[in-house]
């Protein structure tokens, strides 16, 4: 079976994440950054929801406002959560936010799920799917939590930690992507480009 190839798309990231446009420029993609207006809303507004279901709802809004300002192009959109027995954790809102998270992470499994969208601006044409991938923590010590903390890599990571840099130290291993873990699944994204080129004919 032949590996999905991608001839030039017109692409467009609907996300300020470094480590999302990092991901693209690793595997060679060409793409502009349009970041979203969409606002993050408060995780209690989810209650009740999987967070798969919430991912891939907060991924195409993202894709969307940004879509309705371009002509053309494939946007992408996604977001990522961390879930701790189905309590969704975001951003922290501030240094002891982060303080509580990690804490709740310390010694646990947890799952981090993203969703992405993909969105034609011309057609309207959407793909939309969710990945999630195993974490799992050891004991963490509260100094070294503080420590992590006031480095400033807590703040703008869903978790409060980011397992591309220092808070590598923090995981025993994971089961499933490690890309999704940084804020993009590689693998699938790459296959659902292929697939969304072929149906809108690009």
């Amino acid at each position: 079976m032949s590996e999905p190839t991608l001839k030039p798309l017109c692409l467009v990231l609907a996300s300020a994440s470094p480590r999302r446009a990092a991901l693209l420029s690793q595997i060679g993609l060409t793409f502009e950054i349009r970041p979203s207006d969409v606002p993050e809303p408060p995780h209690s507004r989810y209650a009740g929801k999987r967070v798969d279901e919430v991912t891939r709802e907060l991924a195409l809004l993202k894709a969307k406002a940004v879509a309705r300002h371009c002509n053309e192009g494939v946007i992408i959109g996604a977001d990522t959560l961390v879930s701790l027995d189905r309590k969704l954790l975001g951003k922290p809102t501030d240094d002891e936010d982060a303080m509580v998270m990690l804490t709740q992470l310390s010694g646990t499994s947890h799952e981090v799920v993203t969703g992405v969208a993909l969105v034609d601006a011309l057609t309207e044409r959407t793909i939309v799917w969710a990945e999630t991938t195993q974490v799992y923590f050891r004991e963490l010590h509260r100094t070294e939590i503080a420590d992590y903390i006031a480095t400033g890599e807590a703040a703008d990571k869903a978790g409060a930690y980011g397992i591309q840099e220092r808070g590598a130290a923090f995981v025993r291993r994971i089961e499933g992507c490690y890309f999704n873990v940084v804020g993009l699944p590689l693998a699938s994204l790459v296959e659902h480009l292929s697939n969304f080129q072929s149906d809108v004919g690009a």
